[in-house]
């Protein structure tokens, strides 16, 4: 009997391929249209986060935009605490009404500035909550009277770097270090006079330091190599690492590590927008620094990396230095050693590939060490008042 073929059964269609999801957005190589994309899926979980944002850096970024380039100062309400803490170089905010009303001022004062993300280095999660490292270059023209004095017209090129704590859309700590020295020598001002005018009015407000704490170099008689090294705050070989050189640099004086560390070719973006290549230029702004400093610790605050689409790994580091200002350095502004207490506040970014560092961007603020330095003397005047009375 013959025997009815069985029919073959039709060939299934293929599946559509299953799209990878975005990767979290870096700075380094995106056109700023693409950093801020209008029809880019969530490259990660963001519960509590406005709709518009696809990531942290996405929200770190385009939210900074919306603030300070587009004006859209409100935000701040919707993107802050009411009872965040601001830690500036200059002092501190504990709410948000501060921030908005310093966020005018600035916006008053520079209003054709543009700041530019340059790289942010992060770590976290919605359910944790996230931490961001947000480097900017700004740049402008001084073309509105405010809190710089009379508009002098002239253009300005300066470094800011913003860590903030973020949980569902808002920041509820920030530390941001503005290099506005660079900004006061580029507009042609008087450092001093600026500085002493800042002092005045903190001196005014019953403020006669801006200190936070003791100095703590040296530890009874024991050397400063037996300092503790905490690096609890690391989370990674290389974030070890880091902690571990800078502290035998700053802390031990063991400048010579910074030969190990870094790349013969490493170029160093420093404070006063100063751009050198080399180890040796690396490590006389490194001496410079703690010369003027030298019975200041070096104390990590925050680490976090990312690997980096440039290759190799980016990391972030929040720092203070407290001492005294006791030598000469490569703080030239300072000028003769006069005693007087210093605490620097500094952000540090670097690019580490095949194991030592290409790229440095290093950030703090001379005229804040200034304001300082006046502050004190000022707060000495009455002082000597009644010795010569």
């Amino acid at each position: 009997m013959a025997t009815t073929p069985e029919k073959s059964a039709a060939p299934a269609a293929p599946k559509p391929a299953k799209q990878a999801a975005p990767e979290v957005l870096q700075c380094e190589r995106l056109d700023f249209t693409d950093l801020v994309p209008e029809d880019r899926p969530r490259a990660q979980s963001m519960k509590g986060f406005d709709d518009c944002y696809t990531d942290i850096v996405d929200y770190i970024i385009r939210c900074t935009h919306k603030i300070w380039d587009e004006r859209d100062v409100g935000l701040i309400y919707t993107h802050y605490t009411h009872n965040c803490v601001l830690y500036g170089t200059m002092g501190t905010m504990y709410n948000r009404e501060d921030v908005v009303r310093d966020t005018i001022q600035r916006l008053v004062s520079l209003p054709e500035r543009r700041g530019m993300a340059t790289q942010v280095i992060w770590k976290g999660n919605d359910v944790d909550g996230f931490y961001t490292s947000h480097l900017v270059t700004g740049s402008g023209r001084h073309s509105q009277n405010g809190h710089y004095g009379p508009a002098t017209g002239r253009p300005f090129v300066s470094r800011t770097v913003a860590d903030c704590m973020v949980f569902e859309n808002k920041i509820y700590r920030e530390w941001v270090v503005a290099d506005q020295m660079a900004i006061i020598r580029q507009l042609g001002l008087d450092p001093h006079a600026f500085a002493e005018k800042i002092a005045a009015t903190k001196l005014s407000q019953g403020l006669t330091s801006l200190d936070i704490g003791e100095n703590g170099l040296m530890m009874g008689q024991y050397p400063p190599s037996e300092l503790p090294l905490d690096t609890s705050i690391a989370e990674t070989d290389l974030e070890r690492k880091t902690l571990e050189w800078l502290h035998a640099a700053y802390n031990r004086k063991m400048f010579g590590v910074l030969r190990d560390v870094y790349a013969p070719t490493v170029m160093y973006h420093g404070p006063l927008m100063k751009e050198l290549y080399g180890v040796t230029a690396v490590s006389h702004q490194m001496i410079g620094l703690v010369g003027a400093i030298p019975d200041a610790v070096f104390m990590p605050q925050h680490v976090c990396s990312v690997d980096c689409v440039e290759g190799g790994t980016k990391v972030a580091v929040r720092w203070v230095m407290e001492g005294h200002h006791l030598g000469f350095g490569g703080l030239e502004s300072l000028g003769d050693p006069t005693g007087k207490r210093i605490q620097v506040m500094g952000m540090s970014h670097f690019h580490y590939k095949d194991g030592r560092i290409v790229d440095d961007w290093t950030v703090y603020d001379e005229l804040s060490m200034l304001v300082q330095v006046k502050l004190a003397q000022l707060a000495d005047r009455p002082a000597v008042a009644d010795i010569e009375g």
